[in-house]
């Protein structure tokens, strides 16, 4: 095998490598989104809990501004039935009193109820914002390890790229950028070994003068098909 091949399977060993770790950095955004996907149920759940003890607390406020109201309305009644000096008049004053006393009754009924109810929608939040603050410490963990994962493997490149510039300055210089160009175009593959007559890489079936010259390991060879260059296996 040649000394310049020789070289280019290592550097080439290097770009896939960098090649499968860009490819693993590019997957980590798509995991954080998976992470946090896993918050929306619970969010949604803390979020309707929420709005309904609000929706209570707005409706209790109702019941008690509206028995407040038909107090005061009892209470002005009370004064005109105390003034009048009509009978008809204050008796229909007192039926109107009545029926106000009874609407009283019902409302502060409905409150009660509408205490009972909040106590429940608050229990009902309560588990909702603990369910959350569950998912929440597992999504954490697994944010914190993508972003360990990132920084490990933003180091692994790093690193790797400065062998790869070594490994490509130590190359041979008429062979590197045939080499650099087949790298983007065959999917990492520049250089394949040649199996049973056939190229590593497509295996397409070589003709003879390309077998011989492969064989011969003094110069290099391509595949005719997929141009790239080929050594013996």
């Amino acid at each position: 095998m040649l000394d310049s091949i020789r070289d280019l399977l290592v550097l080439q060993d290097r770009d896939r490598r960098l090649l499968n770790l860009a490819k693993e950095l590019e997957r980590l955004p798509q995991e954080e989104a998976r992470a946090k996907t896993k918050l929306a149920g619970d969010q949604a759940a803390v979020a309707k809990a929420a709005e309904a003890v609000k929706a209570n607390e707005l409706a209790v406020k109702k019941v008690e501004l509206d028995a407040e109201t038909r107090r005061n309305t009892i209470a002005r009644l009370k004064i005109q039935q105390f003034e009048t000096r009509k009978n008809d008049e204050y008796t229909a004053l007192g039926h109107e009193v009545t029926r106000y006393e009874g609407e009283v009754d019902a409302l502060e009924t409905r409150e009660l109820e509408l205490m009972d109810e909040s106590d429940r929608l608050r229990g009902v939040l309560a588990e909702a914002e603990a369910a959350l603050k569950k998912t929440q410490g597992f999504v954490d963990e697994d944010l914190a390890a993508v972003a360990e994962r990132k920084k490990n493997l933003q180091a692994e490149i790093a690193e790797l790229k400065a062998e790869r510039a070594r490994l490509a300055g130590g190359a041979d210089a008429a062979v590197l950028p045939l080499y650099e160009r087949l790298l983007k175009t065959k999917g990492g593959v520049a250089i394949a070994p040649m199996h049973e007559g056939k190229c590593g890489g497509c295996h397409m079936k070589l003709v003879a003068s390309t077998v011989i010259k492969v064989q011969a390991g003094k110069d290099i060879a391509q595949c005719e098909d997929c141009g790239r260059i080929l050594y013996a296996d």
